[in-house]
């Protein structure tokens, strides 16, 4: 699989995820039978296509926010404007989680 058709398929996942819910690497990468989760991240880090395809919605696994391309500030912001709280860095999976 090359690289692009790679970040093609997480895209495409992640279009999936709706407005007040996220994911994470790593379930993008297992949707794609993949343990790549890194290579998500790279996938997230060149979308071609935010806010359309909305990788702000990716975060690590332990719940923490994660990196994003504009700086994490702008990541929270626009998690907290679609109603999704964040308590000392961490998102609820559970509540906030979305499952594929």
């Amino acid at each position: 699989m090359n690289e692009d058709s790679f970040y093609e398929k997480c895209y495409k996942i992640l279009r999936k995820v709706p407005p007040g819910k996220v994911t994470t690497y790593k379930d993008i990468a297992k949707c794609l039978n993949s343990k790549a989760y890194r290579a998500v991240g790279t996938a997230m880090n060149k979308n071609p296509y935010a806010p359309s395809v909305p990788c702000h919605r990716v975060i690590n696994s332990d719940g923490k926010v994660g990196n994003f391309a504009s700086g994490q500030g702008k990541k929270i912001i626009m998690l907290k404007k679609e109603g999704i709280e964040i308590k000392n860095g961490k998102i609820n999976l559970k509540k906030f989680g979305y499952k594929f």
